[in-house]
């Protein structure tokens, strides 16, 4: 494909750079630095496209929650002399990373708001400096099933209770939140459980949904809620369209909250990194033992029910979450991303 060949101008590529942290540390492999993720993104390059921009996770060691005006300054400069620009921000409201469980006690609940706040602050700095010109900030419950499931009804009401502050806060920054759909997080492991809490928030101005193609085909066979599983228990992978009617469920109801996209491959098995839950494994887009066809079943995220764009996000994501250090230091991994993304939007993208 050459340059000429991707029309479209929408949505704008992202590379994720939380990959180089997560599932990373002492009981795991050395994180992976800002400069050198951002570095390999921008190295990136396939008949003349390049990456547009990154994702970023507001932690230690790639960027302070607590950063100064001087540091966002020289990361804006960072950014910028690379040709990229920062889309969407993850909000780091875990407990090891100084937040609390959305559904924990009146002090756990307020330091997750409290990241939340500092997150948008952020958020809107970056934007101020103008090298955000779109993107959400991102957050789940910090919470496991194990411990959701002691009492679903009342933990899925505080989730909403402190997500809604979350909201507010995110309205006085004029950011937007968006709740990531993954088996790891409580009250948001299945897809029956998501849009309830997403609908008992019910500020759909403010919070809306990520979607994670390798985390969302793990909702179709029901981890952690059985309940909900979509395929059933004895699905055959590759006989039949099973799968793909199995997708439009799922995209159906969470399609109209989505306002941030990860595309991704996964091979339908749960894995984790670290320290890191349990939880799906993105795998390299050619892998053999990838369950998805990654344009095909994106489209099911970028399209309505019109089959046109619904537009509600302005840019994709690859996450690569939990690929060893010597996969994501191999400048052909990201070559290889690359290319799928821009299949992706020349599939299903627009101009403006």
């Amino acid at each position: 494909m050459s340059a000429q060949d991707s029309q479209n101008s929408f949505p704008r590529i992202h590379n994720a750079m939380w990959p180089g942290l997560v599932g990373k540390g002492p009981d795991s492999e050395p994180p992976i630095d800002l400069d050198t993720m951002l570095r390999l993104t921008a190295a990136a390059e396939v008949n003349g496209v390049k990456f547009d921009g990154v994702d970023l996770f507001l932690f230690d060691p790639h960027i302070s929650i607590d950063s100064t005006p001087d540091d966002l300054k020289r990361l804006a400069d960072k950014v910028r002399a690379l040709g990229l620009v920062v889309g969407s921000v993850v909000a780091p409201v875990w407990p090891p990373t100084g937040g609390g469980s959305a559904m924990g006690s009146a002090a756990e609940r307020a330091r997750f708001v409290e990241q939340v706040h500092k997150a948008c602050h952020i958020a809107r700095t970056l934007r101020e400096l103008g090298i955000r010109p779109y993107g959400v900030v991102r957050i789940d419950s910090a919470a496991s099933p194990a411990d959701w499931a002691q009492d679903p009804e009342g933990n899925t009401r505080r989730i909403a209770e402190t997500f809604r502050e979350a909201c507010a806060v995110a309205e006085d920054h004029g950011e937007r939140l968006a709740a990531e759909g993954e088996i790891c997080w409580g009250g948001m492991h299945s897809w029956r459980a998501m849009v309830r809490l997403l609908e008992l928030v019910n500020r759909p101005k403010t919070l809306g949904f990520q979607a994670d193609m390798a985390h969302t085909l793990l909702f179709t066979l029901g981890y952690n809620a059985p309940e909900d599983r979509i395929l059933p228990p004895d699905f055959v992978w590759g006989q039949g369209g099973g799968l793909d009617a199995a997708l439009r469920t799922l995209t159906a109801a969470l399609r109209p909250w989505t306002i941030d996209f990860h595309v991704a491959q996964n091979d339908a098995t749960v894995k984790g990194s670290g320290s890191h839950d349990k939880t799906g494994h993105h795998c390299l887009p050619h892998d053999p033992n990838g369950k998805l066809d990654i344009v095909r079943h994106a489209g099911l995220w970028i399209r309505g029910e019109d089959g046109q764009p619904t537009r509600a996000f302005r840019h994709i994501c690859w996450d690569g979450c939990m690929f060893p250090n010597a996969v994501m230091m191999n400048q052909q991994t990201w070559n290889d991303i690359l290319s799928v993304m821009i299949a992706v939007r020349a599939a299903h993208g627009w101009n403006e």
